[in-house]
């Protein structure tokens, strides 16, 4: 979300998200609720100073290291929390007591994202270190885990989704290393849904190799429908096998940026939705089935917006669902 005061962006949330409220992550706050330096409290040697975010190898790390996997072998994520100084957002959302909704959803930075965006010392990304590329999928299993316990206080029902913007280079920034392999790709994944023990949703707002994210074990896939809708029909087998599972479409369809929110109207968005899922329908699956699985979110997080804009945008994705609901039940 674009503001700053974490009541006024939750009071937004609690307005227009009744069914599946979301904590808001607030980056104009604080350099702390970047995605990235969010989850990097309790990692080995991470240092946040002056506006940069590194892991300082150079110095021992083993007692921390030697913490963290303590941690993870015995479940207990009560020793990676995220502070209020990380997630004003978060705080400030537990702290409502006028939410009764059907579901709670949290998020977290992916393996992937995280240990190719944090560098060490010497601006190399920290996944690429044989010891702490391979702590990095752990840290954030249990700050998925220890963030979705305290959501269950909102809901027992809880979705938590697991951010991998990276995975929009997939066969650039991603394929330049080991984890260009997607079978490592998808372990990586699957290690920090371990953590997750409500739904499970991965979301990524570009383009990507859906088969490979569609190979974990998710629950929810969450892409940008509104700019890339036909980058999932190219997998429509693996699509079709998702759905018969229970898996659920989350359909980013409503814009994050001000000039095209400015042109959009519910009707337009209806539009463009039904022309996104449509094509599905062309290799077997009803279309009935397609609405019965979905969700439907902004495109991509609403911080590129004005406080204003962020409103729009959340009134424009309730009356997209009302909409959407009268007319197929």
């Amino acid at each position: 979300m674009p503001h700053t005061d974490p009541a006024k962006a939750c009071a937004l949330i609690a307005c227009f998200l009744k069914d599946i409220p979301a904590w808001p992550q607030l980056p104009r706050r604080a350099f702390a609720e970047n995605m990235y330096v969010q989850y990097s409290e309790g990692f080995p040697n991470i240092v946040v100073e002056n506006g940069r975010v590194y892991v300082d190898t150079s110095k021992d790390y083993t007692k921390a290291l030697e913490s963290l996997y303590a941690a993870y072998l015995n479940d207990d994520a009560s020793k990676f929390p995220v502070s209020k100084e990380y997630a004003a957002g978060l705080y400030a959302f537990l702290a409502q007591s006028n939410l009764s909704p059907k579901a709670v959803k949290g998020h977290v930075t992916g393996p992937l994202s995280w240990g190719l965006t944090i560098p060490d010392e010497n601006k190399k990304a920290i996944l690429y270190n044989e010891m702490l590329g391979d702590a990095i999928p752990k840290l954030l299993k249990l700050k998925a885990a220890w963030q979705e316990k305290e959501l269950t206080h909102i809901s027992k029902n809880t979705i938590i989704f697991v951010d991998e913007p990276i995975m929009a280079s997939y066969g650039s920034v991603v394929a330049s290393g080991p984890f260009s392999k997607p079978d490592k790709i998808v372990e990586l994944l699957n290690e920090v849904f371990e953590g997750i023990g409500g739904l499970k949703g991965i979301h990524c707002c570009g383009n990507t190799d859906w088969s490979v994210i569609l190979k974990t074990r998710l629950d929810i896939l969450n892409f940008d429908a509104y700019e890339y809708a036909q980058s999932l029909t190219l997998y429509p087998a693996e699509v079709k096998k998702f759905l018969g599972r229970g898996g659920c479409i989350a359909w980013g369809i409503v814009p994050n940026h001000m000039e095209p929110l400015g042109k959009e109207s519910v009707a337009s968005l209806k539009d463009r939705l039904e022309e996104a899922m449509a094509p599905f329908t062309r290799h077997g699956i009803p279309f009935k089935d397609i609405i019965r699985h979905s969700l439907l979110m902004p495109c991509c997080g609403l911080a590129p917006l004005t406080e204003d804009g962020a409103e729009q945008a959340l009134k424009l994705l309730a009356e997209l669902s009302e909409m959407m609901r009268k007319k197929y039940g």
